[in-house]
């Protein structure tokens, strides 16, 4: 069975067991709230009467939305003016319409029931075994020294820039000058 409900100026088509976010509302988390604003209603393609028809909720959380940057600005005038807004609102589960409720999921059950005394030791064997059955994947790395062949290079500090003198001299580029005499 599905509804149409209206809440906080927007529509939103429910079914049992649907989660939604709509505008915030009073409450607080594993509250239930009654939607009394029903549009529509219907199972497939029947319709039903809304009269009095209600949708129950379970308030999953309050939070808030992402932000939003408003940001103005009058070209030159010089006026920015920059804010940030998060709208607040609340993710609901939708119980139940009417008087159908949704079907809660099934929890699992434990994988193995806890052993007894007579079959713990048996239990314990292939246990044992198993890891010793299993080859490892891949090789256990060596540990090796870290490789100091190359030591790292490092900027001479500003200290060491001003005492040390300038012992390079670039080579002169300019061209020996040619015989002219042709």
């Amino acid at each position: 069975m599905f509804a149409v409900v209206r809440t906080g100026g927007k529509q939103y088509r429910v079914a049992a067991g649907d989660k939604i976010v709509v505008e915030k509302l009073a409450g607080e988390a594993g509250d239930t709230i009654q939607l009394g604003d029903v549009l529509l209603a219907g199972e497939g393609s029947e319709l039903r009467p809304t009269d009095g028809l209600t949708v129950a909720a379970e308030i999953i959380a309050q939070a808030k939305a992402e932000k939003v940057i408003v940001f103005k600005k009058r070209r030159r005038h010089n006026y920015r003016r920059k804010k940030g807004h998060r709208q607040q609102h609340t993710i609901l589960r939708i119980v139940g319409i009417g008087d159908q409720q949704a079907e809660k999921p099934a929890k699992k059950a434990k994988a193995a029931p806890a052993p007894t005394e007579n079959a713990a030791p048996a239990a314990a064997a292939p246990a044992a075994e198993a890891p010793a059955a299993e080859a490892p994947k891949k090789a256990p790395k060596k540990d090796a020294a870290p490789k100091a062949a190359a030591p790292a290079k490092s900027e001479p500090t500003a200290s060491a820039q001003v005492d040390a003198p300038k012992t390079t001299k670039k080579a002169s580029t300019k061209k020996p000058a040619s015989d002219k005499s042709a």
